[in-house]
């Protein structure tokens, strides 16, 4: 038996959870069970932010519904129970705290300007009547002062910062956070049934017609049909008609996996290691894991940069880029909405556009693809084309989204330079050659010749009569001149060049 000293120092806890939405290797859930000796659980259905969503069939609602359903089950399976509520948060977890006479509630630490908003005010009402608030580290590896330039300032490029994040990197930071054997017990409080979707005010948007698996079974099926592919990951991430990467992106946004866990994996890969996890460990595998790994720390990357310099969610990161000055008029909103509608003529973009507006997702080399058309071709301000990805994103996220598009538009930290313009036909040779996934989502040029694909107008009348494909009728004439748009792309951002003194 345990002596006095070693039980938990608290006699009940608030577990609150938001983007975590597990019941293993979570550190909040971990902590109270820890250091208290009776614990609750709690998930809010923020009213705050379900009544601004635009849509009504909303897959991130349906996606996150469902994973709580899961989670409650798995508490429940654990003798405790899942307490959710629909409510204002800010309001609920206070009131709900007293109601259960907790001494502390505890969360995983968010970053979004907005989140950290919410999460004082709540700490502040805590406080007032006597009941603590602690936030833990979680969704990160690395967060706060942890990596920091020798001068003691947050990078604002990449490569250095996955210098020191990979210098730093240690056994503990990729420690499973489970209690031990020493630890509380979850209460089980009477509960009425879960709302339903319906009772949320969404409708069900098929995300089993789209292959989607919410909650952490979808995370775990989803992480072990990739694993097989992580030796090739270097080589197939790129091209968006394979296979190639983890779509593990919408389990990473709601909590549905554990960071830890998939960087604790990469970088056994990466460091021929692969073995303890029945992975490959061979040179190539190597490379695969470290790819892969570096994908996942310019997440912490975006994340330590909202964290650090939330300015950049209205304004550029680069301040003198504010200066640029954007396309507006009749000309720019029926530029921006045949961007929206995939119907650009220039099918690689025109084909992620409608794969984002059919599924939710967009394959990472084609949001840097519509990212630098939108800004660079159209001429269009990156903030118009961020807000248009926060909507329809299953995986939206503020940090990756506002860092992505940002890079995209020349603005951002680390961002390729304002002179490179990506050319959108030669993009699509490279990284769709057959055509694959342009015939998937653009059908109206499957009897297109893969030799004129990439740039159907180039085709003569005759050989568009001998497709049965006539552009400006079966499929939009390009809405802008890719040479014509560079010109004024380079132009636009001189404002920049004059600003350095060059």
């Amino acid at each position: 038996m345990s002596d006095q000293s070693s039980l938990p120092r608290l006699d009940a806890a608030l577990v609150w959870f938001r983007r975590d939405l597990r019941d293993v290797d979570n550190t909040a859930l971990a902590e109270a069970l820890r250091r208290a000796r009776r614990v609750y659980c709690v998930f809010v259905f923020d009213r705050d932010i379900l009544d601004i969503l635009p849509r009504k069939a909303d897959r991130r609602v349906e996606f996150i519904h469902a994973s709580v359903v899961e989670l409650a089950a798995a508490l429940r399976a654990r003798g405790g129970g899942l307490i959710v509520r629909e409510a204002s948060a800010r309001d609920e977890i206070p009131r709900l705290a007293r109601e259960l006479g907790v001494a502390a509630v505890f969360a995983n630490r968010d970053y979004e300007p907005a989140a950290k908003a919410r999460d004082a005010a709540v700490a502040a009402r805590l406080q007032a009547d006597g009941i603590a608030f602690e936030d833990f580290k979680d969704q990160v590896i690395f967060d706060g002062a942890e990596v920091l330039t020798q001068g003691g300032r947050p990078y604002g490029v990449f490569t250095p910062y996955r210098t020191a994040w990979l210098k730093r990197l240690g056994e503990d930071d990729l420690r499973a956070a489970d209690a031990g054997a020493e630890c509380g017990t979850l209460c089980a409080p009477a509960l009425p049934p879960l709302p339903t979707l319906v009772d949320l005010g969404f409708a069900p948007t098929g995300l089993a017609d789209l292959g989607i698996q919410p909650g952490m079974q979808g995370a775990r099926a989803t992480l072990a049909a990739f694993l097989p592919r992580l030796a090739r990951y270097h080589e197939q991430r790129d091209f968006p008609a394979v296979r190639g990467v983890s779509y593990l992106s919408v389990h990473l946004r709601f909590g549905t996996v554990s960071i830890r866990h998939l960087v604790s994996l990469a970088n056994a890969v990466r460091l021929g290691r692969g073995g303890e996890y029945g992975l490959a460990s061979t040179a190539e595998a190597a490379e695969g894991g470290r790819v892969w790994l570096s994908e996942l720390v310019w997440r912490d990357f975006y994340f330590m940069i909202l964290d650090h310099f939330p300015q950049v969610v209205a304004r550029a990161f680069k301040p003198e880029c504010d200066a640029v000055v954007w396309e507006t008029g009749a000309a720019a909103e029926a530029d921006f909405a045949a961007w929206c509608a995939g119907r650009t003529g220039y099918p690689l973009v025109d084909a992620a556009m409608r794969q984002l507006a059919h599924s939710g997702y967009m394959h990472n080399r084609l949001r840097m693809v519509v990212a630098a058309f939108l800004c660079k071709d159209l001429g269009i301000d990156w903030r118009r084309g961020e807000a248009f990805f926060a909507e329809h994103l299953n995986d939206f996220d503020l940090a990756a989204n506002n860092g992505g598009w940002q890079w995209s538009a020349s603005t951002g930290c680390d961002a390729q330079p304002w002179f490179r313009i990506f050319n959108p036909v030669t993009q699509s040779q490279r990284f769709d050659p057959e055509g694959r996934f342009i015939r998937r989502y653009v059908p109206e040029l499957n009897a297109v010749p893969v030799r004129h694909l990439h740039a159907p107008w180039l085709m003569s009348a005759a050989e568009q009569s001998a497709c049965g494909v006539v552009i400006g009728r079966d499929y939009p004439a390009p809405c802008v001149d890719h040479a014509a748009a560079r010109t004024r792309t380079l132009a636009r951002y001189g404002v920049l060049k004059a600003a350095a003194g060059e």
